[in-house]
């Protein structure tokens, strides 16, 4: 008899693949927002890599004919769309325009642990063990990453409070964005959100035409870049992956970002991380090991019919 294959280990595996691709491309970005930012004020970087994503996802969705999202997955278009598309990708621009990198590191990545809360609140996923265990150990990881990288010691209160309204938007998305995924597809979610995130950003239509026309072509790539891939592609692999596991593992997940962050700058802008750097790296990517485990199952007790310890019952009982 042929054994029927696990497609729950099947779905895990499809989930933690499409993570990856997320995570690595997310931290490019990074890197890609250090050119773009020098040319391009927060919100007009946001507008344009938004466009840049509209237009790609926009695109493949007519050629692959996704069509109109349901009614019942619109309010988590909308308010994904609106918090995490467009308020947190200004707000983050911003502060770390106010901040150094390792404050802004440090305060966004209290975004996961949000998320967990959040959706241990309002979706009903609980808070395993391994989790927050996890979680503990990269947030420990991605403060030991930042206090590395402030060495400038650059920071203002609005810089930290602009740190921090991307980090609740960051989480408040993901958490909107989950039951959405179950009345619509990754792809489809993602289009829609990224639309409405674009629409929301169109006050700075005005400053990205002006700042396009004097900024090198170098940014102006990095930011058509932001919009095909960290956006783009990374968005619609995320809500792939989150529809086929929870929010809170899923945000997690994203403390691979700092670590990969550090390798990047290590190989492409050759900025050598120092002993603290590199343990908290690894701090973070043992802290998302940790948490991705799965909770051992509640031994269960199995009384054998007949034997000494069964409780003999009568029709009396």
């Amino acid at each position: 008899m042929t054994k029927a294959p696990d497609t729950g280990y099947q779905k895990e595996w499809l989930a933690v693949a499409a993570a990856a691709v997320t995570v690595v491309l997310w931290a490019s970005a990074f890197v890609s927002i250090r050119s773009a930012g020098s040319a391009y004020s927060p919100g007009a970087l946001a507008l344009g890599r938004l466009l840049a994503g509209t237009v790609a996802l926009g695109a493949i969705s007519l050629i692959r004919r996704v069509g109109w999202p349901p009614g019942a997955a619109w309010p988590g278009i909308a308010c994904s769309g609106f918090l995490w598309f467009g308020v947190y990708m200004v707000a983050l621009n911003w502060g770390e325009q106010q901040v150094d990198a390792g404050t802004a590191a440090m305060v966004v990545n209290i975004g996961p642990i949000l998320i967990a809360l959040l959706s241990s609140r309002l979706l009903g996923e609980g808070l395993p063990r391994p989790l927050l265990w996890g979680m503990a150990v990269s947030f420990s990881g991605a403060v030991v990453v930042g206090l590395s990288m402030s060495g400038s010691g650059r920071s203002s209160v609005l810089g930290v409070l602009l740190c921090v309204v991307a980090a609740v938007t960051y989480a408040s998305g993901v958490v909107s964005q989950k039951p959405a995924l179950r009345h619509g597809g990754a792809l489809q979610v993602t289009t829609f959100g990224c639309l409405i995130g674009t629409v929301a950003c169109l006050p700075f239509a005005g400053t990205l035409v002006s700042e396009a026309a004097h900024a090198p072509l170098s940014a102006t790539l990095n930011m058509v870049y932001l919009g095909l891939f960290p956006t783009a592609l990374a968005f619609t692999t995320w809500a792939f992956a989150l529809a086929r596991t929870t929010a809170g593992r899923m945000g997690a997940t994203t403390y691979v970002v700092p670590a990969l962050v550090v390798l990047m700058s290590w190989l492409m802008l050759d900025e050598a991380p120092g002993a603290l750097t590199l343990a908290g790296g690894a701090l973070c990517l043992a802290g998302v090991a940790v948490s991705r485990r799965r909770p051992r199952p509640a031994p269960s007790t199995v009384v054998a019919t007949g034997s000494p310890t069964a409780r003999e019952t009568s029709p009396a009982d």
